[in-house]
């Protein structure tokens, strides 16, 4: 199963590393910052095409994708899996500022960065084992 790690700076899949992190990608969070961060996530998943693996189930020990896990309702277990529909649906509410959401930048940034790569990889799922 191939591994996802985030870094402020970078995120690497399956040992491509792409060109953005969590802190570019939640540097402004208004509507347009949004669209900005995706634009450039969009970007980055062009550039690395070739090399990057697609329509698997990817694998992550990042905490806060845990948290993210957590706030969609996923039952806290050693292994969780979290859908993409679930990581859709919390993007919207990110989207929204709905209440109840982690207020960090980190938290946004990755569950941005998550979206993207879920939809424009093909991943039906990850799955979020405990570090």
């Amino acid at each position: 199963m191939p591994m996802l790690r985030f870094a402020a700076e970078r995120t690497t899949v399956a040992g491509t590393e792409l060109g953005i992190g969590w802190d570019l990608a939640s540097r402004d969070l208004s509507a347009l910052g949004l669209e900005n961060a995706i634009a450039a996530v969009e970007d980055e998943l062009e550039r690395a095409h070739a090399t990057l693996v697609k329509g698997a189930a990817v694998l992550t020990d990042d905490a806060t994708i845990r948290d993210i896990g957590l706030a969609a309702g996923v039952p806290a277990a050693a292994e969780m899996t979290l859908s993409v529909e679930a990581v859709e649906q919390m993007f919207q509410r990110l989207a929204v500022r709905a209440p109840g959401l982690p207020a960090s930048r980190e938290f946004a940034g990755k569950l941005l960065i998550l979206r993207e790569l879920m939809h424009h990889l093909g991943f039906p799922s990850i799955v979020i084992r405990a570090a």
